[in-house]
Parts: C-alpha cells; sequence; structure tokens
C-alpha cells in the first residue's frame, strides 16, 4: 500500500474538520489554507468525500463543510480505501480488490504480503480521525 496525495490531502482536510467540528462550515479556501492544499485539488476530494458521505456541505455565505458524522465513526482505512483502493501490497493478497500477479507463484511471498495487509488493514480500520486529532 502506498498513499496517493488525494488520501494524503483528504485525510489532512478531515483532521482538519475534525478538530473544527463544533464550529460553522470551513469553506475551502480556509482548509486549503490552514493544511496547506491547492485550492481545485481539495475541492475534487471534498466532493469525493461528500459523495461517500464523510461530509455534508452549504452552500452560502455562510458554507462550507463539515463531517457529516463523529470523528470517531470515521475510520483510516475508510478514507484511504476510498482514494487509493487496497491496503494490500499487491493485487493478489487483497481482500477487496483482488487480482492476479506474477506473486502468487510463490507461496511464502503471497503469506508475506497478506501478513502486511492484515498488519495494515488492522491497524488502519480501528483507528479513527478522532484517535489522530
Amino acid at each position: 500500500m502506498k498513499l496517493t496525495t488525494r488520501s494524503e490531502y483528504a485525510l489532512l482536510a478531515l483532521l482538519y474538520l475534525t478538530r473544527h467540528y463544533s464550529e460553522k462550515y470551513n469553506t475551502v479556501e480556509t482548509v486549503a489554507t490552514a493544511q496547506h492544499i491547492p485550492h481545485k485539488y481539495l475541492e475534487q476530494i471534498m466532493l469525493a468525500l461528500k459523495r461517500a458521505r464523510f461530509v455534508r456541505s452549504s452552500k452560502g455565505q455562510h458554507g462550507g463543510y463539515k463531517l457529516a458524522k463523529p470523528a470517531a465513526d470515521i475510520t483510516l482505512a475508510e478514507i484511504v480505501r476510498l482514494f487509493d483502493g487496497a491496503l494490500a501490497p499487491t493485487d493478489s493478497v487483497s481482500e477487496h480488490f483482488y487480482e492476479s500477479t506474477p506473486v502468487e507463484r510463490e507461496k511464502k511471498l503471497v503469506a508475506l504480503f497478506k501478513d502486511v495487509r492484515d498488519y495494515a488493514a488492522k491497524k488502519l480500520e480501528t483507528t479513527t480521525l478522532a484517535d489522530v486529532s
């Protein structure tokens, strides 16, 4: 598993919203400036997060984005999977995004990569935004 810039920025934006959860809606400009994320790129990320129901939005002068549910209910695994897909180091050991790969010919490598997948998945699935904010 390797995080893309999209998932890294999504996590940064969500952490900002987590820390400002009780406040009004936060504009993309505010989040982008605070987290040093390109504004246009963050707009796309926020739309994806909204479609996945991690954030909600409001239009108008006091509009913007805020978390759609408590930070303790959003795991890092959900966000990484949304933007990057599999948590496994190779598709042939992925539980959710399986595809055949050449490494399948070596059973000990497959076993090792499954262990890596299991550790990463467990860690990300049990860590919430609240845990890292």
